[in-house]
């Protein structure tokens, strides 16, 4: 018996049918795992931030996650002046990882930002904000010179640089944010998919064949589940990072 094996296309795995609505407003898969995501993360906030006089598992996790962003990305990149951008930073973080977490849940099986219009709606607020604290902290004036004429730069390759400079730090810089989310998820996404699709064909026809690519499936998806945080940890701490040259220029 042959082994027929069909991989669906690209557009199949990540365009999901419409539930209700229609044009701009029409709601479908990868929008209810947005607002599923949203009232997780808002619920979650809201219960770790009720004081008992014994910590809950949920306090102590809520609490972790602001030491997390506090400690290990803030202060790392913006320092102590930094730590008021902790809530936004914070929102980033567990918003982009509950996604991530729950795209690789039974039934849902679908990465929200393996579609590219959150990871680029995200990138356009981190790029609104890094460019809004340059502004205030250095002047318009201000931020655009520390943008174009970074100090150690030989007159005659100033012009070059400058360029260089105003490219990336405008353009490059969000759309790499981007990029880098969803291609991602969207890799991990294909990956899943073909070896379901290889361990569903062996299985219907010969079944001890199938075990290897079933469990390397699931180790697979353990992986996914490394790389949903990594993802999450390099969005926001690249967010930090952004917002942290934006508040200190160099000198």
């Amino acid at each position: 018996m042959m082994l027929a094996l069909e991989f669906p296309s690209v557009p199949h795995l990540t365009i999901w049918p419409t539930i209700f609505g229609e044009d701009w407003w029409a709601v479908n898969k990868v929008v209810l795992m947005f607002w599923a995501a949203a009232i997780i993360v808002i619920g979650f906030f809201i219960l770790a931030s009720k004081r008992g006089l014994v910590p809950t598992g949920v306090q102590n996790l809520g609490e972790m996650a602001v030491e997390f962003i506090e400690n290990g990305i803030i202060r790392q990149t913006m320092g102590a002046d930094g730590l008021s951008f902790a809530p936004f930073l914070l929102t980033l973080f567990t918003f982009i990882l509950t996604l991530n977490v729950v795209g690789l849940l039974p039934g849902v099986q679908m990465p929200a930002n393996a579609r590219i219009a959150l990871p680029m709606f995200m990138a356009v607020v981190v790029w609104l904000v890094y460019v809004s604290v340059g502004v205030v902290k250095q002047g318009p004036f201000g931020y655009l010179k520390s943008i174009l004429l970074p100090p150690g730069v030989p007159l005659l390759i100033r012009p070059l640089v400058a360029l260089i400079e105003f490219i990336s730090v405008l353009f490059v810089r969000p759309f790499a944010l981007m990029v880098r989310l969803f291609a991602n998820l969207l890799a991990g996404h294909l990956i899943l998919v073909s070896f379901a699709v290889l361990s569903a064909a062996l299985w219907e026809s010969t079944k001890i064949f199938a075990i290897a690519p079933m469990a390397l499936l699931v180790a697979l998806t353990g992986f996914e589940l490394l790389v949903a945080f990594l993802q999450a940890y390099i969005f926001t701490i690249l967010a930090s990072v952004f917002i942290g040259e934006a508040m200190h220029p160099h000198h």
